[in-house]
């Protein structure tokens, strides 16, 4: 038992790292940018809160455990913001190995039921995962949008952009939540000089 709870311990002090992570997005005031931490969880409200609007049934539980470790890997990987530049597939490869290495510190039950919930997360092809990844894509059009803009003149967003990387995505999900965002994009960006 104590080398099972050592190796859960070790993990958490892992998780930890996540925390120190920042993201391309801001929070909601604008003050800062948010860490992957904090955006973690703040996904997992989202769900927990937006779950009723989910495309198909969905188990929420299932979704929050997903969302609740989905970014872990940045631990190795950093943010990779989705209007950033930067090669899709050498991050996968990071990640993978990233997921690896941070689950494995787990006790091989826990790992292996971490790593599927991951792996069923990244490929987006369940009920669950596919609610899930919307959220992720929403969250930080949420925060956007209330810090007039945010990050996303840095990053030269347009609307488009946010269309085809981010509204596809939410869609598949949970088009009640995209049909009331894309409103506020269009409203953000009719109104924005320059955008």
């Amino acid at each position: 038992m104590a080398n099972r709870i050592d190796a859960q311990l070790a993990f958490l002090t892992e998780a930890c790292k996540l925390k120190s992570v920042l993201r391309g997005t801001t929070l909601c005031d604008g003050s800062r940018r948010e860490n992957s931490g904090e955006h973690s969880w703040h996904i997992a409200l989202y769900a927990l809160i937006m779950a009723e609007h989910a495309h198909r049934p969905i188990n929420i539980d299932r979704v929050i455990r997903m969302l609740l470790i989905h970014d872990l890997v940045e631990i190795d990987a950093g943010d990779n913001p989705i209007h950033g530049d930067h090669d899709p597939a050498a991050i996968e490869v990071i990640e993978q190995a990233a997921a690896a290495r941070i689950f494995g510190l787990l006790p091989a039950d826990q790992a292996a039921a971490f790593r599927a919930l991951w792996d069923e997360f990244e490929a987006a092809t369940t009920d669950d995962a596919i609610f899930a990844k919307s959220i992720d894509r929403v969250q930080p059009v949420v925060s956007n949008l209330a810090s007039g803009g945010g990050t996303w003149p840095v990053y030269k967003v347009t609307a488009e952009q946010l269309y085809s990387r981010v509204g596809s995505k939410v869609e598949r999900g949970a088009p009640a939540i995209w049909h009331a965002l894309k409103a506020r994009i269009d409203a953000w960006f009719a109104s924005t000089p320059n955008s």
